[in-house]
């Protein structure tokens, strides 16, 4: 191995283990986000967040191994992420839409925080 193939080798090592670090630290403020959120919207953007975060997690470990196939495996993620995050914004849809006294209470929060500038 050339000097610059073992540095190249050293830095995809160190770079990676960063971006474990990182994606440690962002998956327990999620996890705490969704924890205390204090509205139902407030867990599902967290959750949705909590599938991107397992995307990253998926093909870090992907490129540190050397086995490709978890960046397909990470995009199979994302798309049923997706669908998820499209079904739980259609449950809290039509929870407002049925009337329900939990979200309509929490939208007229909502509302009130932002004509109140917060």
């Amino acid at each position: 191995m050339t000097a610059f193939s073992t540095f190249a080798s050293q830095f995809l090592t160190v770079s990676v283990s960063i971006a474990l670090a990182l994606l440690t630290v962002s998956f327990v403020i999620i996890v705490v986000r969704i924890i205390q959120g204090p509205s139902l919207p407030d867990r599902v953007v967290a959750l949705d967040m909590l599938v991107a975060v397992g995307i990253g997690f998926i093909a870090a470990i992907g490129v540190l191994t050397g086995f490709y196939l978890y960046i397909d495996i990470a995009i199979t993620l994302g798309l049923v992420g997706f669908l998820a995050t499209v079904a739980f914004a259609r449950f809290v849809l039509n929870r407002g839409i049925a009337g329900d006294k939990t979200i309509v209470i929490e939208v007229e929060e909502s509302i009130k925080r932002r004509e109140a500038g917060e």
